[in-house]
């Protein structure tokens, strides 16, 4: 497995954590606006992934010359 793929494993897992906190924040009954802000926390940390990946993607696409796939790699990446 490539460094790529670890930091990738890695990043998924903080999120499964944060996700598995906010769970129990709710199932805890504790104050909707924090919940919120964690929410919020993990949506972003969801969107660094993505863009990560997408990134990643796109440096293969150039190193491997398709232009036609890095094309549409590039529009997502500037989605996030």
């Amino acid at each position: 497995m490539s460094d790529q793929n670890d930091q990738v494993i890695v990043q998924l897992k903080r999120v499964r954590g944060q996700l598995d906190g906010i769970l129990k924040m709710y199932d805890n009954g504790r104050a909707c606006v924090d919940i919120v802000h964690q929410v919020i926390a993990a949506r972003s940390s969801l969107g660094r992934v993505a863009r990560d990946l997408l990134t990643n993607e796109a440096a293969n696409c150039t190193k491997e010359r398709r232009l036609e796939d890095l094309d549409d790699i590039l529009k997502e990446v500037f989605r996030y």
